[in-house]
């Protein structure tokens, strides 16, 4: 039962503060690590590989620190999100060069390649693939030595449909396996298909933590915010302001529209249409001012 410990751990660029005492444990199964762009979640994984040392805290695998410890890395596959690799060689001798840094050979690279389903491109150049097949193709090097942990970094990037659920279907096998899988996104929808544990940080700090559907719950019973614009936007407040589900309407001169908050998410969505129906008034705009994950998320912070 292999677990990643975090413990106050925090990393800083000069003056920039990439990650802010993080604590969390990541252990057997799947983990997604969800956080908008910029958030930290790869120097995250840069540490917990081992490619970079905190500079405050520590991080270990099993009570073993895992900077400048060379033996973890024969139980950590890591698939970075950086597209630095070796575009002169096929696909094929890529993951078998990986497999001889373990003493490995050519049957453990084709057994890699083939649960990516890379069999049919891994005589072409790395050069000539598309960016979901060298997505794979790391996956496959990151496989080769069947690690007890994987740690991934947006690995759902350039991937198609079909790709995508190929890869879904691996990580589930590997956590249902009992290994310890992480993955980084900051698409809901990755993590909500895949994880059933999340971890959620925002600018560098550590915002949640939990299963999928608490997490989720706080996400959707937030205050949401709606950009309006009908026939008559002051009769429309005047009859949505008196509605518990409503917690605030006021006037966007610049966007000629109401700005509301509703405090009560399903109720507030049924109830529009209706007010505008039973008034005659004909809605030409509806829509969230704070879908973003950056807000999302940063109300997850102040939660």
């Amino acid at each position: 039962m292999t677990t990643i410990k975090l413990d106050h751990v925090s990393r800083w660029f000069g003056n920039v503060v990439a990650v802010n005492d993080i604590t969390m444990d990541v252990g057997p199964g799947v983990t997604g690590l969800l956080g908008p762009n910029g958030a930290g979640k790869s120097t995250l994984i840069n540490m917990m590989a081992g490619f970079l040392s905190p500079s405050a805290g520590t991080v270990t695998l099993d009570g073993r620190p895992v900077w400048r410890n060379e033996d973890i890395y024969r139980e950590i596959g890591i698939v970075p999100e950086r597209e630095a690799m070796y575009d002169f060689l096929t696909g094929r001798e890529f993951v078998v060069a990986n497999a001889e840094l373990h003493g490995l050979g050519d049957a453990e690279a084709q057994r890699a390649l083939a649960l990516v389903e890379m069999e049919y491109a891994q005589d072409r150049r790395i050069g000539t693939y598309s960016k979901g097949m060298r997505q794979r193709v790391k996956m496959a090097s990151a496989l080769v030595h069947g690690p007890s942990v994987l740690l991934l970094d947006e690995p759902f990037n350039g991937m198609d449909p079909r790709q995508r659920m190929q890869l879904m279907e691996v990580l589930r096998r590997m956590g249902a396996e009992g290994r310890t899988v992480l993955f980084s996104s900051h698409i809901l929808e990755e993590v909500e298909q895949v994880a059933s544990h999340i971890e959620v940080v925002v600018a560098g700090r550590h915002a949640a933590s939990g299963d999928f559907r608490s997490i989720r719950r706080l996400m959707t019973d937030r205050p949401h915010r709606y950009l309006v614009r009908s026939s008559d936007d002051r009769a429309l407040a005047a009859a949505l302001i008196g509605d518990p589900s409503t917690s605030g309407i006021e006037v966007d001169a610049a966007e000629d529209a109401l700005l509301i908050q509703a405090a009560d998410f399903g109720r507030f969505t049924a109830l529009l249409p209706r007010v505008a129906r039973d008034h005659g008034i004909r809605l030409y705009t509806v829509s969230p001012s704070d879908e973003s994950l950056e807000s999302v998320f940063s109300y997850l912070v102040a939660a």
